[in-house]
């Protein structure tokens, strides 16, 4: 039986040291304080956690000290590509060092069909637990509901990570998937949008600073307090924004942590961080933002 992965998922970002090799401890720090702040969970390896400058062995040793961290929390390993052999490669190792399940992205670049983004996912999904990744933005073509509903039929798939942007299209795989699929937002902003479609949660960003407002949308909603629910979205929204749009994530949120007080240390190239300027208006926003921002609590600094 597959273990419950969460409603709430940060994707971690990967602190790095000065000279730009990976923080683990730095990492096992963050991954703790994910968790005191309301996540459920970590997704590591992914997107936010600079997969791309990330080698193989960097992100099983990254999994096996964050899975040491929280060892009664979901760790989730991002393990996907644009090659299923190194996917299934990849997820085979991560499964190893202790995964509870792989997040795949839709194959990237090579623009496959839909036909191979099934037979992508049937590779990888016969390693371990699954969670597809659907993100046009990044892979340049999307899974259709159709074929995101074929491989729900397949035993090792567990959920769908939907960042289409096509509320309509999230809304026809909540109709036809299995009982127990589940639908996890990847887009922040439409948290509360894809749970009123019949979601089941989000793996997030913004959780990095403000993970306790972020479930409290989850349980009011669950909980039918839909005013509650719709306030807090409405109140995070423009510090989401500012985190997606400012710069491609994960430049916003990691300059944002270093301002705040934590290590996350610099990026690998060809990402940056914040300009000056960039990151003196974001950080209006956040504090704007008030109680809303959980981490400042818990991480005791200011938001400066």
């Amino acid at each position: 039986m597959t273990k419950e992965i969460g409603t709430l998922l940060t994707a971690m970002i990967t602190p790095f040291k000065e000279d730009g090799a990976v923080d683990y401890a730095g990492a096992e720090k963050l991954a703790v304080m994910l968790v005191a702040d309301g996540s459920e969970g970590v997704v590591v390896s992914g997107t936010t956690g600079e997969s791309p400058s990330l080698s193989d062995d960097e992100k099983i040793e990254l999994l096996k000290v964050v899975k040491k961290a929280i060892p009664n929390q979901s760790v989730v390993a991002g393990t996907g590509s644009n090659d299923t052999r190194h996917s299934v490669h990849l997820s085979e190792r991560a499964m190893k060092a202790g995964a509870d399940a792989l997040l795949a992205v839709v194959p990237y670049y090579n623009k496959p069909p839909q036909e191979g983004m099934y037979q992508h996912f049937k590779a990888i999904s016969e390693v371990g637990p699954t969670i597809m990744y659907n993100i046009q933005g990044r892979t340049a073509v999307n899974m259709t509901a159709a074929t995101t509903l074929r491989c729900a039929e397949l035993a090792g798939i567990i959920g769908v990570k939907e960042a289409s942007g096509d509320l309509d299209q999230v809304g026809l795989v909540c109709a036809g998937k299995p009982a127990d699929f589940k639908v996890w937002s990847g887009d922040d902003s439409w948290t509360l949008p894809i749970l009123a479609v019949g979601g089941y949660g989000v793996i997030c960003v913004v959780s990095h600073i403000a993970g306790r407002s972020i479930k409290n949308i989850i349980e009011a909603y669950g909980r039918s307090d839909v005013e509650t629910a719709r306030n807090i979205h409405g109140g995070l929204l423009p510090v989401i924004k500012a985190l997606m749009t400012t710069a491609a994530n994960p430049v916003p949120i990691k300059s944002v942590l270093n301002a705040m007080g934590f290590a996350a240390g610099p990026f690998r190239l060809p990402l940056v961080p914040l300009t000056d300027e960039q990151l003196k208006s974001v950080m209006k926003i956040i504090r704007d933002a008030g109680d809303l921002i959980t981490f400042k609590a818990k991480a005791g600094v200011k938001v400066a």
